[in-house]
């Protein structure tokens, strides 16, 4: 299985850009991993045309999962379920989409294929990718029974 990060932006704050990669390197020793950074709208830019460069960058095969505050609420546990269940359905790329900061086009919330909510808290783009690297980390220490978690 394959894991592709996708948001709007780069990381522009050297502390959390650390972060990121602390938790990208600990990532990968269970699962390859992608980042695909989409440029940031302008200031007359749509959502949907952000949407779009997010599209583009899905495959036909790819399942998509939004992350959204108005997504399904998830425990560390039962994310770690769903990707065991990812696993076992045989899914080779799973993409993780953070949006803008205006949310995401219609499109790309339909085309989507599971809806998550990292917290009902609203995070800062830099935050929000920090702690799903860090919740998709947390998920494989729970699948192998690695003491991390704890």
């Amino acid at each position: 299985m394959k894991f592709r990060l996708i948001w709007i932006g780069k990381t522009k704050d050297k502390n959390w850009k650390a972060l990121q990669e602390e938790y990208l390197g600990r990532l990968s020793h269970f699962v390859r991993c992608e980042i695909t950074e989409i440029k940031d709208s302008g200031p007359r830019d749509t959502p949907d045309i952000e949407g779009e460069r997010i599209l583009a960058a899905l495959n036909q095969k790819t399942f998509a999962v939004l992350l959204d505050v108005s997504g399904e609420p998830i425990s560390s546990p039962g994310l770690a379920k769903k990707i065991e269940g990812w696993q076992n359905r045989g899914l080779s790329d799973v993409a993780f989409i953070i949006g803008g900061a205006n949310g995401v086009s219609r499109r790309v919330a339909e085309t989507a294929d599971i809806s998550l909510s990292l917290s009902f808290l609203t995070f800062t783009h830099d935050m929000a990718r920090a702690v799903l690297l860090e919740q998709l980390y947390r998920a494989y220490t729970i699948i192998k029974g690695f003491p991390y978690q704890k």
